[in-house]
């Protein structure tokens, strides 16, 4: 039977998902939620592909399309996600994909297309972004052998969180933990994801998406995570502390707490997440025992000329960021939705 490649309709949602969910290339990220999740929180129009013979899917490619005036026009795997790219069964299914994407970017007068690729990189020949790095690593089914597995200074650090009597807890919402994530990302000059954002995140993604507390004795929440869970994997994916949580030790308990919960859980693998090279998060992770493994973001250049930059490295950001911290934290979290939106 021949091969095809067509757009995925929301009746191929439960397909596209159990393709996914049986594809080891495939990440959370692959997942078909991400669709709805990106067109209602910002607007974006989304390219959902799939190659399917006699009715049976056989890979599949997410693509988000972000037209801004700030930051360029882009067709991305995926735009908010750190994994993307091309999850196939056969070399001819990521082939046609591939293909088709290409076209697609030509199209649509795209500046770029991106592709997100956690494993084995695609087009080596096109340009890439040497930027990123992930942090993977498998949980010991025994808790106790997970924070011996800490090198000692960090694991330090998580027992003076649990001396100074912090609890974690979950929430059922979103409230608390927008509440520290807008408050750590504006203290660093950045703008804020909008809250409707992670509460759309908790209603497509149900249980696969949970939030974690740190509470402090006197009852303060002062930090919080998103974390999304896929296969036998959790991802920490949206942080945030207040600034209490520093000298209480809140942010290494929290990832503690998550790790102990996720090996309680029977989970198997803690996915860290992206960093930029020799970044904060990067040397933090770091001493957590992770170790660096590359990430390979390969750009197909339709119109552009030469990569993009859009990350707060790039030093014509700098002002930008400086002049960010300064404002209202109101006035931050109301502007931010409209600049980030841009990003992906």
């Amino acid at each position: 039977m021949t091969l095809t490649v067509r757009p995925a309709r929301d009746a191929d949602a439960a397909a596209w998902d159990a393709f996914v969910l049986a594809e080891p290339g495939a990440t959370f990220f692959h997942r078909y939620g991400w669709k709805r999740v990106i067109e209602r929180a910002f607007g974006h129009r989304t390219w959902f592909l799939l190659a399917e013979r006699d009715g049976r899917i056989e890979g599949v490619l997410p693509l988000g399309e972000i037209k801004s005036r700030l930051f360029g026009h882009s067709l991305m795997a995926l735009p908010f996600c750190v994994y993307g790219g091309i999850a196939a069964a056969n070399p001819e299914a990521r082939d046609a994909l591939d293909a088709r994407a290409q076209a697609l970017a030509r199209e649509l007068g795209a500046g770029h297309l991106e592709y997100r690729d956690r494993d084995a990189p695609a087009h080596e020949d096109w340009p890439d972004s040497e930027l990123y790095v992930t942090f993977r690593k498998e949980i010991d089914p025994e808790v106790e052998k997970n924070l011996l597995a800490i090198p000692r200074k960090q694991r330090a650090m998580v027992r003076k969180g649990i001396a100074n009597g912090l609890t974690a807890e979950t929430e059922a919402g979103v409230e608390a933990f927008f509440h520290v994530f807008a408050d750590n990302v504006h203290r660093h000059g950045t703008p804020a994801l909008p809250k409707r954002y992670f509460a759309l995140l908790r209603e497509e993604f149900g249980p696969d998406c949970e939030v974690l507390l740190v509470r402090a004795p006197d009852g303060e929440i002062v930090s919080g995570v998103l974390s999304f869970y896929f296969r036998d994997e959790v991802l920490p994916y949206y942080a945030g502390d207040t600034a209490a949580a520093r000298a209480l030790a809140a942010n290494d308990f929290k990832y503690w707490a998550l790790m102990r919960q996720s090996c309680e859980r029977g989970i198997r693998v803690f996915d860290y997440g992206r960093s930029k090279v020799d970044a904060g998060s990067y040397d933090f992770k770091r001493n957590w025992g992770f170790t660096p493994q590359p990430l390979h973001y390969r750009y197909f250049l339709v119109k552009s000329a030469a990569v993009p930059e859009n990350n707060p490295n790039n030093p014509k950001y700098r002002l930008f960021i400086q002049a960010w911290r300064r404002l209202p934290r109101p006035v931050a979290n109301l502007l931010g939705p409209w600049i980030v939106r841009n990003l992906g």
